[in-house]
């Protein structure tokens, strides 16, 4: 069967009306905007192993994944039942265990807001601001 050149057309304009990932990610990614859930913290044993922005993954700094944060993206990370806070900086894509789990965090930021002994704990996530709002 031949494909005629409008249909071809009509197929890439159609193709252009949807919204791009990185646009509803943006969206989601406003400053001020809360998710709850479950943290859990990364392993030392990945430490220098290439995280999915490309950066080397250092359990010194003050980072963290998420599944559809743009990279760069600054939250808040604050522990449900103590209250304890801390600032991250997403650079990573995860967490993969668990459907709760919404932040990995390294493990300073895990030691920041008292989390090591309990592996996984109920927190907020907020959204201070995009590498698209500074």
């Amino acid at each position: 069967m031949r494909a005629t050149p409008w249909l071809i057309a009509a197929t890439l304009c159609l193709a252009g009306c949807g919204t791009s990932l990185a646009a509803r990610e943006t969206i989601r990614a406003a400053p001020g905007v809360v998710q709850q859930g479950y943290a859990s913290y990364y392993s030392d044993r990945l430490a220098g192993r290439s995280t999915a922005s490309g950066e080397p993954y250092a359990p010194s700094r003050l980072t963290a994944a998420h599944r559809s944060l743009p990279f760069g993206t600054r939250v808040e990370v604050r522990r449900v039942d103590t209250g304890a806070r801390v600032e991250v900086r997403i650079n990573d894509r995860g967490p993969f265990a668990g459907n709760q789990r919404i932040i990995d965090l390294s493990r300073a930021a895990a030691e920041a807001i008292s989390m090591i002994r309990a592996g996984v704990v109920a927190v907020t996530v907020r959204v201070l601001s995009t590498p698209s709002s500074r």
